[in-house]
Formats: C-alpha cells, structure tokens, sequence
C-alpha cells in the first residue's frame, strides 16, 4: 500500500512503538525482496497515549475522541499537551495535564498579546540591530538551542521549555521596563517586535500558531474554561459584581472565599487591582473533581452562608 501511494522510496514511515516487530520489521523484508530500490529514509514509533499509566485504546473502551476532548479544550491546548513530550516517550492523559496545557498557551498568547500592544504604534519603523544586548543574546541562544533539539530526534520537550523560561520571561521582563521607564524606548520597543518574531517563528514551525489573533486565541481559550466550570460569562460577571459589593462593605471573607473557590474548583483566577476586579484568566483547578456550574454557586452560597453564621454566632 505504502509503495502504491508514495512509491518504492519515501521519507517518514510513522506507526506505534507496537508496530515494529514484527509488523514493519516484516514490511521492510517483503518490500526490499520486492523491490530492491525499496527504502525509507526515517521511521517514526510513536510512545502510546496513556490513562493512569495504563494503554488508552479502542478496544479498552478508556478513549476519548478528539470532538469530546475540543468540547473542553482549544485545539492548541491539546496539540501543546502532546508535543510537550517527546514522541516516542508515552503521554499519560489526565483533565490537569490538559489544563496546565492549555494555561501555557494562554500566557504564550498574553504575551504576544501585550507585545502587540506596546509596539503597535511602532511597526513601521526600522529595528534593525536596535534593540538591547539581553534580548540579542536570548534571541541568539534561543536559536541555538532550538536548532540542535529539533535536530535531536525532534525534541519538542526542551524547545517548549525555553520558550518558556527563557524567551517569555526576557518578554516580561522588557514590558516591566517600559512601565517603569521611558528612557530607551525605542529600543525596548524594536526589543519587543523582535523578540516576538522569534516566537512566532517557532509557533509557526511547532503548529502552535493560529490563524487567529492573539485577542480572539484568548477570548477562545477562556470560553472554553468557562464551559469547564460550567458557567456562563454573565454569571461570572455577576459574581465579581457581588464579591465587589462585599468589598466595598470590607466583607473581605466573602471575597476571599468566591476567589479561593473560582480558582480551586472552577479554573477561575480573578484579577485584583485595588480599585476592583477588572479581568479574570483560566487556571489549573488544585480540585480535579467536576462541578456543574449550579454546584459551584450553591458551594459558594453556601460557604458563604456558613461565614456569615459563625460570625453571627461569635458576636
């Protein structure tokens, strides 16, 4: 079949770790006897994906299908999740690895996001060679290290990891500067531009880049935490208006409590200024156990409640 479609020599032959003895341990003695021009430059054996490190399959009945797992999750979540191993390693399948994915690609694209905007007004100027010694040498480093893991049996792992460690923190730590200083910043700015290319450049490579903007990947991502917590935005935005009224009263409990239970039950991290609360973000639920959206409000009321109640009964 492989020689009908590709012909007798092909680059990639792909399957399980399963499969190459004796399936294509076989199919290379039949092809090469059949053919003698017959030949296949890499094979690929993928590890299997796993469920409590036991085989997820068909035939176990312990399998999701993509649909039920993008009813929950963005596409990019999952694919970050797979490529977060390397793939001949087996992928243990869990709802908080997937979460803790999808909280990865969410501030991959807040970064790129706050980069837009800091350097919108400047895109049309030349940045060449102007930007700072730190950013050159993460760019250049990055580069490196990029080339030699994907030259290394495609190790997505250790890219994934300085993209985090290294390339999102020097883009953090350029937008703190410019918030704190107004000196150099043409310079931080090109900074900025150029350190987001790069991201993109290897976003682009690993299939983690959307044809979306960064606003809408966002907007996606916490849709889809949302429907985790089985709530809709509207009754969120109706819980920050009451936690905000019970600031406002100083009933810091109450507000403590609707925090500490969105982000522990729900995957919900409400975000503080002193003036209120102004946005919210996913996060990775520390209790995997699944609550509708009616059970996260009536745990909240009902905590809420008892607050009140040992107050009441203390003074």
């Amino acid at each position: 079949m492989s020689s009908h479609y590709l012909s007798p020599s092909f680059d990639i032959h792909g399957g399980g770790m399963d499969l190459i003895f004796p399936h294509h341990e076989n199919e290379i003695a039949q092809s090469c006897a059949a053919c003698s021009t017959s030949n296949v430059s890499y094979w690929m054996h993928n590890g299997f994906v796993t469920e409590k490190n036991g085989k997820m399959s068909k035939s176990l009945g312990n399998f999701l299908t993509i649909r039920e797992v993008f009813r929950l999750y963005h596409p990019l979540a999952l694919r970050f999740f797979l490529i977060r191993t390397h793939y001949r390693s087996p992928v243990n399948y869990s709802s908080k690895q997937l979460e803790e994915a999808s909280n990865y690609v969410f501030d991959i694209y807040q970064a790129l996001h706050d980069c837009e905007m800091a350097a919108s007004p400047f895109r049309e100027t030349s940045f060449e060679d102007q930007i700072t010694p730190n950013t050159q040498k993460c760019i250049s480093q990055f580069r490196t290290d990029f080339q030699s893991s994907m030259a290394n049996g495609l190790n997505t792992h250790d890219v994934l990891k300085v993209l985090w460690e290294d390339v999102l923190k020097a883009i953090n730590t350029v937008l703190k500067l410019l918030k704190k200083t107004s000196e150099q910043q043409p310079l931080l700015i090109h900074s900025l531009i150029a350190l987001e290319k790069e991201v993109k450049y290897v976003l682009n490579i690993l299939g983690l880049m959307s044809s979306s903007t960064y606003s809408e990947v966002l907007s996606q991502l916490k849709g889809k935490a949302l429907k985790r917590a089985g709530l809709t935005e509207d009754q969120l935005l109706q819980l920050i208006e009451e936690r905000t009224l019970a600031r406002s009263i100083k009933d810091y409990k109450s507000t403590d409590l609707v925090r500490d239970v969105l982000s522990i039950e729900g995957g919900i991290m409400l975000m503080d200024i002193p003036n209120g609360t102004t946005a919210w973000r996913p996060c990775v639920r520390a209790d995997q156990s699944v609550l509708t959206g009616v059970q996260l409000l009536e745990l909240i009321e009902e905590r809420i409640k008892a607050i009140k109640l040992k107050d009441s009964e203390s003074s």
